[in-house]
């Protein structure tokens, strides 16, 4: 399956102020662009692939596409097993991101994964030292600030910074601290997305030694996991989960893009948080 194909980016205004409104008309038919926020809750518009790569080939970063499987010309669409990954590999080789929607299984929250990116120490290791991954709806802008502040790390796996830069990211926006676990914790001041420093999911590809030795009944290490979930109990609208052992400023980086309070530019917006976006119109 090859990757999605490409719309141009525009880039967002700084501020709009009071303009945007919820009243703004949509119109499905014509998928006019429109301002939108809060860009927690805007989706992705159907260009998670896009916003990735252009970033990505901006930075000078490699793009490979591996096909496995095979393709009958007789065979029926849903029975055919080709499937394609879309990988793109930093000048140095030690920093990756792999578009493998429509090859992995891997799940975050009941939602595919749609990019995941990974870093290593030295070029003679194989294995990652650290991932993250982000489904599809994760705004594009806050996965692309987060890839072009790992692109611009001398080294890519070395911690600079502690866990409260990730939390100063989103409460200089306006964000609330958690109030049981305040230094662990935040979310929107509707309490529709949430950050947290928590345990790392299963299967989660990591360097620290303690994902592998675990048992059921062990505490996992602690990451950063985020996700918007527009209605308590229903299916969320994206995650991203972060490796134990991905440094604090990168993701500061995908945080503060995440929460800040500038306006985005879509044309499709997702269906469960429609009706809680502000909308203005592009132009």
């Amino acid at each position: 399956m090859p990757p999605p194909p490409r719309r141009p980016r525009l880039e967002e205004p700084t501020s709009l102020g009071g303009a945007l409104t919820p009243d703004f008309p949509l119109d499905p038919t014509t998928q006019a662009a429109c301002w939108v926020g809060p860009r927690h809750l805007a989706g992705d518009d159907g260009r998670l692939y896009d916003v990735v790569a252009d970033t990505l080939a901006g930075l000078g970063w490699t793009s490979l596409t591996i096909v496995r499987g095979r393709k009958e010309p007789d065979e029926e669409e849903h029975l055919q097993t080709l499937r394609s990954t879309v990988l793109h590999i930093s000048p140095d080789g030690l920093r990756w991101a792999q578009w493998a929607l429509a090859d992995q299984p891997f799940q975050l929250g009941e939602r595919p994964i749609a990019w995941q990116v990974s870093a290593r120490t030295d070029t003679r290791s194989p294995a990652a030292t650290w991932s993250a991954y982000f489904t599809p709806d994760v705004p594009g802008e806050a996965l692309a600030d987060f890839l072009v502040a790992l692109d611009a790390r001398d080294q890519p796996t070395t911690p600079t910074a502690g866990p409260e830069l990730v939390l100063y990211a989103v409460t200089v926006h306006g964000w609330l601290r958690d109030a049981d676990q305040p230094d662990a914790g935040a979310a929107d001041p509707t309490f529709t997305s949430h950050l947290s420093f928590s345990e790392v999911p299963p299967l989660i590809q990591d360097a620290d030694l303690r994902l592998l030795t675990a048992d059921a009944d062990d505490v996992r290490p602690y990451g950063w996991q985020a996700w918007a979930e527009p209605v308590l109990g229903a299916p969320i609208l994206w995650a991203a989960s972060f490796g134990s052992s991905v440094p604090h400023d990168l993701v500061a980086a995908f945080a503060h893009t995440l929460s800040s309070t500038a306006p985005v530019l879509r044309q499709v917006l997702p269906e469960s948080t429609r009706e809680r976006l502000l909308r203005a119109p592009a132009g």
